[in-house]
């Protein structure tokens, strides 16, 4: 299935929205479903350091763990899913956005499943679709200090 990219401008310079974005235990605050988040270890994470994400999967919660594969702030950082029937690979770029001192940032989402997972990746696919332009937006005004 074709990637899920969502792109919007957020009025805050490229270093806040990258932090902000990138902070799993940041996530329940402007990703629809996701009740928890963070990262496994000590100090700062990087290239390898494992994130768990609890969201809220048909009616129950499932903690959910991927690793970043790519890191150079402010720019682009990448996770990849390692467990469970239904798995992502996610990556974040953000650039400064014209002389405003603003960022775009652009999330891709590209979903694959294993075992049942496989059978039930176009609901997924279809259910993230609809949330992932109202994540975008959550993002966009809790970071222009809307909430």
């Amino acid at each position: 299935m074709a990637p899920i990219v969502v792109t919007t401008d957020i009025a805050r310079p490229p270093e806040e929205v990258f932090s902000y974005a990138t902070d799993p235990s940041r996530f329940g605050e402007w990703q629809v479903g996701v009740v928890s988040g963070g990262t496994e270890g000590v100090g700062p994470p990087g290239v390898g350091t494992r994130c768990t994400v609890t969201r809220k999967l048909g009616g129950a919660e499932r903690t959910l763990t991927s690793e970043i594969t790519e890191l150079d702030p402010p720019r682009t950082w990448a996770i990849h899913g390692i467990d469970g029937p239904l798995r992502a690979d996610v990556k974040v770029t953000v650039i400064p956005a014209g002389d405003s001192g603003g960022s775009r940032i652009t999330i891709a989402l590209d979903f694959f499943g294993r075992g049942i997972g496989k059978a039930i990746l176009p609901i997924a696919v279809r259910q993230a679709r609809k949330e992932a332009p109202q994540s975008c937006q959550t993002l966009k005004t809790r970071l222009e200090g809307g909430e």
